[in-house]
């Protein structure tokens, strides 16, 4: 049994923890193969990754217009070159000093992860079905989670090229495409809610009843991008490291989400195991 097989049977029992483009920190950046490694060894069940295309239709794991802090490369550079000018990229570190790591294509990391997790990937629904055909070269369809923001372009486009793989809209403060995605044929897999205070009705006791009575996951996001924007009303990596764990990744256990997304995979899988918040409330 590989261990993506595990996970995929843990996932009804337990919270599943997904890395936040991998693990980063010191000379290693985010969303490089070693990022990806760490995370894994950490015990990450699902690696969240971005997609990006160069000019000539290569893809390539990078958080678009990222360049200039993580490769000090002009805004847009792989979106706007061609892979001769983006192989010679390197990354920097967290000191702004060039690393030896270099931007990988899709197919590396597809291939690295292969029977390892599930592999979110994200920013990449302008070019659906080039990712799509991507993972199909590399037999990889049971381990991708496809997300995308609410539209009905988007669903249509998921509905026309992948049916059969797991897909998850990003949702803000308000759920409006349930009804539609439960309607379509496609894999809706649940959704991933993005909520600034604990009124908003993603953070309900009856919102998350209403998913899981249908089988669907909800991703929670612990992760901050920026201080101002709270993506879990302040249930975050923050709290959870400089304060209380159990008002952070706790709280979110608590309340009944299934996938949990951090950028300290580690620490909070060790808080979720001794407290035994690890699994399910709503299996119990």
């Amino acid at each position: 049994m590989s261990r993506f097989d595990e996970i995929r049977q843990a996932k009804d029992k337990r919270v599943l923890l997904a890395a936040h483009r991998g693990i980063s920190g010191g000379n290693i950046p985010c969303n490089t193969l070693a990022a990806f490694e760490i995370a894994l060894r950490q015990g990450a069940d699902i690696i969240e990754l971005d997609v990006q295309r160069s000019a000539d239709g290569q893809l390539y794991v990078f958080h678009e217009g990222k360049e200039s802090a993580h490769l000090l490369a002009p805004k847009h550079f792989i979106r706007d070159n061609t892979s001769d000018a983006i192989k010679d990229l390197r990354y920097v570190n967290q000191d702004n000093d060039i690393t030896q790591f270099v931007v990988n294509t899709l197919d590396e990391a597809l291939e690295y992860l292969k029977d390892k997790c599930y592999i979110n990937l994200d920013h990449c629904w302008r070019f659906f079905p080039d990712v799509v055909a991507c993972v199909r070269r590399h037999g990889m369809e049971e381990q991708i989670i496809l997300k995308s923001g609410p539209k009905q372009q988007y669903f249509d486009i998921i509905a026309e090229c992948a049916p059969d793989i797991m897909y998850m809209p990003i949702v803000n403060m308000k759920d409006e495409c349930f009804d539609i995605l439960s309607s379509m044929k496609l894999n809706f897999a649940g959704v991933e809610v993005v909520f600034s205070s604990t009124d908003s009705e993603l953070a309900s006791e009856a919102y998350i009843d209403k998913l899981h009575k249908a089988g669907k996951l909800i991703w929670a996001n612990a992760i901050i991008y920026r201080y101002t924007v709270q993506l879990a009303a302040g249930m975050s990596d923050d709290i959870s490291l400089t304060g209380d764990p159990a008002d952070g990744w706790g709280r979110l256990a608590d309340m009944g989400y299934d996938i949990i997304q951090t950028d300290w995979v580690g620490m909070c899988r060790e808080y979720l195991t001794q407290t035994g918040k690890i699994y399910k409330k709503h299996t119990k």
